[in-house]
């Protein structure tokens, strides 16, 4: 790691968050790639998404008590900042416009899921 960074290195497939378990933390990927994927309930791994520098992940555990949702690992070697929902608390009070992104990237990945969940009923009737 290199001295003063922050955030920390994940080698690849490499898991920084497994579906089922609790957490109360979210991730910003500083570099590299990280991907999600979902178990169903047959054990099939599905991928998800590829997330990179900039995205972040995990976000739902810090607003809601539920378990992680998909399993998000490095696809090669990643840099990746945890950050808890103290932090990201107090970081919202001192910028407002960070809640403003957050909502809107999650609104983005709804909006995307939705469509998803039309093709998908589309092709199966």
């Amino acid at each position: 790691m290199v001295r003063g960074a922050l955030g920390k290195v994940y080698k690849d497939g490499e898991d920084i968050i497994q579906q089922g378990k609790t957490g109360d933390s979210m991730y910003v990927v500083q570099g590299g790639r990280v991907e999600v994927v979902q178990k169903s309930e047959d054990g099939v791994e599905q991928h998800l998404a590829f997330l990179e520098a900039g995205d972040f992940f995990g976000e739902m555990a810090v607003f809601e008590k539920e378990v992680r949702s998909a399993t998000v690992r490095a696809a090669g070697k990643a840099r990746v900042l945890k950050i808890d929902k103290k932090a990201l608390l107090t970081r919202i009070r001192e910028d407002p416009l960070l809640a403003v992104n957050l909502l809107k990237t999650m609104s983005h990945r709804i909006r995307y899921l939705n469509a998803e969940i039309s093709r998908h009923k589309e092709t199966h009737l």
